[in-house]
């Protein structure tokens, strides 16, 4: 079968699958719409991998309908796979397919419509992964969009899941409807919507402040969806009302997607006027401060679902650090990072999912000492939160390690090893108390005003966890595992980071055909002395954390500061508007003075 097929396959299946399983539901048992609905995903499961091992050799050029380049015009969509691109789209397969296996016992009273729109979700970010027209990046991004929206205030009885379904679709619509209208400067300018002709176009035009503004209005719809401060408010509100098998998706998947675009624009699109310089301390200084900021808020929840998302804007944050360094080993780092952080958040996740069908609430105070007995979740609680740390050999220590070797920087490197103790030291804090019972009863005037005691049951377990969502979770997890142990992994990432980078391939192969030139094989994609005691040190850092929370509770002297970096989180959808329009203000001043 000729490769060319397999990425429109990606998007076709899960469309096609929605359909049929709107069709059926009038008449067809739940237990049918399941099995449609996992079968889809397993169907595209198969053919991402598929593609991801075709694009061991090469990259993966498809013209929609036919229509290729000639003398160098183009009127087709094209979609281009290489290892990156194909690696996101199957981990947003495999990822549906553990969310749709886990909501196949979890929801009570779930729809046809909730495995449709997660299926359109999926499709949403298979064609984001793939496509290199800068037109269809932002229709696939606003299919996710629509969807993500839907699926996380679907429980339309509540009005905390539609103001949280209310303020995501606000403010990420917003800075999807900027990135328009920095994609239509662009087509001004150039005449072009793929990705390889806008950046052939702009090296004959250099940078100036049309294309400059146009940048930076492109990059505020992508860094929005990747939840980059000032454009980080959205997430956590989202994640703590949406259900949690789709918290799954948003935290490994969809936000680290915002990541992957930019790069791919800024390096293909503006690769050739952007100095790298300048796409470097920015960046950096982005991620830096996302990063902090994450870790400091995961730190002062008791609401864990809330607790899970700021820490994943803590780690996108460390993405964004080890994709600035633009090496093809901060590349591979950075996406051996997602994978393994997909893996454990989103077992994470479906373990506070499991405590609040079988608990009722997802609050650390009121679940003190509630989960002494909850046998095999007991356990892996905490071995997810001490991965989350970094714990070796988990994916999410190797991508950690080589993305600090990356940096280069002593500094950074201590920033890697900070953050990421503390994001895993503030979960396993939580599973001392909850499942071990650990330090004294805590009291309730806490700093995090959000408790999670109000938060309803999608599903009621109180015995005993189901097989299907003990399967998801171990899978999820035994995937984090997988990504640091198996070598193949890493060789496929470390060469497809060259690739990704190799900007003049990109438009030579997409363009004219031509044929790639062989790239010398990446080193240091693997674990070492230094990699391993960094992890170690990460989490024993994190066990300390987790041991001063438990016993000695957040010192006094830090109240004030950290009330009023809590308070900035208001909640209010005007409120993070008004920060996203001072984000667009300082990205634009931050390239314009660098």
């Amino acid at each position: 079968m000729d490769p060319a097929w397999l990425p429109p396959l990606g998007i076709a299946v899960p469309l096609l699958g929605s359909c049929v399983l709107l069709a059926v539901a009038r008449f067809a048992p739940r237990v049918v719409t399941d099995v449609i609905a996992i079968a889809t995903a397993l169907i595209s499961t198969a053919a991402m991998a598929g593609l991801l091992v075709a694009t061991t050799s090469n990259r993966v050029v498809t013209w929609a309908g036919g229509w290729t380049p000639t003398q160098n015009l183009t009127v087709g969509i094209v979609l281009q796979a290489d290892q990156i691109g194909a690696g996101f789209a199957l981990l947003a397969c495999v990822l549906t397919v553990c969310a749709l296996i886990y909501t196949w016992r979890y929801f009570e009273d779930a729809g046809a419509h909730v495995p449709v729109l997660i299926l359109l979700f999926m499709a949403g970010m298979t064609g984001f992964s793939l496509t290199a027209d800068l037109f269809n990046l932002f229709v696939f991004l606003e299919l996710m969009g629509a969807t993500a929206y839907a699926l996380t205030g679907h429980k339309i009885e509540e009005p905390r899941s539609v103001q949280g379904g209310f303020t995501f679709g606000v403010v990420t619509s917003l800075g999807a409807y900027f990135m328009l209208a920095g994609i239509g400067i662009l087509y001004a300018r150039t005449g072009r919507l793929g990705m390889p002709q806008i950046g052939s176009a702009l090296d004959g035009h250099g940078m100036d402040a049309l294309v400059l503004l146009a940048m930076v209005l492109v990059l505020t719809g992508l860094l929005v969806k990747a939840a980059i401060v000032p454009f980080h408010f959205w997430l956590a509100d989202a994640h703590a009302v949406a259900p949690t098998p789709v918290c799954v998706l948003f935290s490994g998947v969809m936000a680290p997607l915002g990541i992957y675009g930019t790069m791919r624009v800024t390096t293909t699109v503006f690769g050739g006027v952007l100095p790298p310089s300048t796409l470097h301390h920015t960046l950096v200084l982005l991620g830096v401060v996302t990063a902090v900021l994450g870790a400091v808020l995961s730190l002062i929840q008791r609401h864990l679902k809330r607790m899970l998302a700021y820490s994943t804007i803590a780690h996108l944050g460390l993405f964004l650090v080890g994709m600035a360094t633009l090496t093809a080993n901060g590349v591979a780092g950075s996406v051996v990072y997602v994978l393994g952080h997909a893996g454990v958040k989103g077992a994470l996740f479906l373990l506070v999912g499991a405590l609040l069908a079988r608990k009722g609430n997802v609050d650390e105070i009121s679940l003190y000492r509630q989960g002494t007995n909850d046998g095999l979740t007991r356990w892996l609680f905490p071995l997810a939160a001490l991965a989350l740390a970094g714990l070796p050999p988990f994916g999410t220590g190797l991508g950690k390690a080589i993305s600090e070797e990356a940096t280069g920087s002593p500094w950074l490197i201590g920033t890697f090893v900070l953050v990421s103790a503390a994001t895993g030291g503030a979960v396993l804090r939580a599973s001392l108390r909850i499942h071990f019972g650990l330090g004294p009863q805590p009291y309730e005037a806490d700093r995090d005003t959000t408790s999670g005691d109000d938060e309803k049951p999608e599903g009621r377990f109180p015995h005993r966890t189901p097989a299907t969502m003990l399967t998801a979770i171990l899978v999820l997890l035994t995937g984090g595992l997988l990504v640091g142990v198996l070598p193949v992994i890493s060789r496929i990432i470390g060469d497809g980071a060259q690739r990704f980078l190799d900007r003049q391939g990109f438009i030579e192969q997409t363009l004219y055909s031509y044929e790639p030139v062989r790239l010398a094989e990446l080193s240091h994609v693997e674990w070492n002395w230094a990699a391993v005691l960094l992890g170690l040190l990460s989490v024993l850092l994190a066990v300390a954390i987790a041991l001063i929370g438990v016993f000695r509770g957040v010192p006094q002297w830090l109240d004030k500061p950290l009330h009023v970096v809590h308070r900035l989180h208001s909640g209010h959808v005007g409120d993070y508007v008004a920060w996203l329009v001072l984000g667009i203000a300082a990205l634009a001043a931050l390239f314009s003075l660098s």
